[in-house]
């Protein structure tokens, strides 16, 4: 089938070319090293408790890097994690993330140290609604930190190793996708401590494991659970032998999905988030106004034209 006859056929844009896009349009598909692709992500130069490396083309590869505090969450960690999805959600040089961590464990939680020292905060004044201001600053910021990964466009896919509890939860279930080791536990550490979860576990680990029993049991009692069990209810999708077998294959992931349309990706976890607290038929139509443009991109044409002519694999523009 010749290119022309198949622009005809999907009825697209007449003087495109459907089989391939021209070099203006055509991204680098090499590697840039650290420094040139990560250069994109703001604050990343004073990043001290993340590592950021683009270890395959579109695919950014974060950790969580306080190695000797088990990677612990201080309020460093929840401003630089706020700041690096946020940066990603629009570098263009990013289709897909990897979330892990480095050292013995992917995170005790929260710094319980660093609490404290808003405790010495709160103490500066004894009116309670002064207290309240700040408490309820601190959270927010806390939530939002959170939550940039459910709103990053990117999807976001974490490779969880041994301990993952407490803020750990709340992280890993904004995410998309996710994976772990064998070795892996997870815990809702907060009733522990004396505190309701308040940063996006009691909203999302109900809906990502699908059981309001299960998830209501996990937070009432703050019982740890291994992988096993992670895995069977749904929590994660994959369970690998080891650490590095675990990042291997979340960075394979991650480069499929870098390979497909950025558009279509993108549009697609819109949509499946949006869906998560809408009807149906406000889900359809959400869809549907994006669609309408959609279905008109440089995308569309070249995987239809991929698919019909049993081409290369198509190459897609920057987003």
């Amino acid at each position: 089938m010749s290119v022309y006859r198949l622009n005809k056929l999907i009825r697209l844009a007449p003087n495109m070319t459907a089989g391939r896009s021209t070099v203006a349009m055509q991204p680098q598909r090499h590697n840039t090293s650290h420094s040139a692709q990560a250069a994109d992500t703001p604050g990343h130069t004073s990043f001290k408790t993340l590592a950021i490396t683009t270890p395959k083309p579109f695919v950014f590869h974060v950790e969580l890097h306080r190695p000797n505090k088990l990677n612990a969450i201080n309020k460093q960690m929840w401003l630089e994690i706020k700041d690096c999805f946020e940066g990603l959600s629009t570098n263009p040089d990013c289709r897909a993330i990897v979330l892990s961590a480095s050292g013995k464990h992917f995170t005790a939680g929260i710094d319980l140290s660093d609490m404290m020292n808003l405790g010495q905060q709160l103490s500066d004044t004894d009116d309670c609604a002064r207290k309240g201001y700040i408490l309820e600053r601190v959270i927010k910021l806390y939530q939002d930190s959170i939550s940039a990964l459910e709103q990053c466009p990117k999807p976001v896919i974490t490779a969880v190793h041994q301990a993952c509890i407490g803020a750990g939860v709340d992280l890993i279930t904004a995410s998309d996708i996710r994976y772990c080791t064998q070795d892996a536990f997870f815990q809702v550490k907060e009733v522990e401590i004396g505190m309701a979860a308040d940063v996006g576990t009691l909203q999302r680990l109900p809906k990502a494991i699908g059981s309001q029993s299960l998830a209501r049991e996990l937070c009432f009692t703050g019982r740890r659970f291994e992988a096993s069990e992670a895995h069977s209810c749904g929590l994660v999708s994959r369970v690998f032998p080891d650490k590095e077998s675990l990042v291997t294959g979340a960075l394979a992931l991650a480069e499929q999905i870098a390979n497909k349309s950025p558009i279509a990706v993108q549009t697609t976890k819109a949509n499946m988030v949006y869906s998560l607290e809408h009807t149906n038929q406000e889900g359809l139509d959400h869809i549907r106004w994006y669609n309408k443009l959609n279905l008109q991109s440089e995308d569309f044409a070249q995987a239809v034209a991929a698919q019909l002519t049993k081409d290369d694999k198509p190459i897609f523009a920057k987003l």
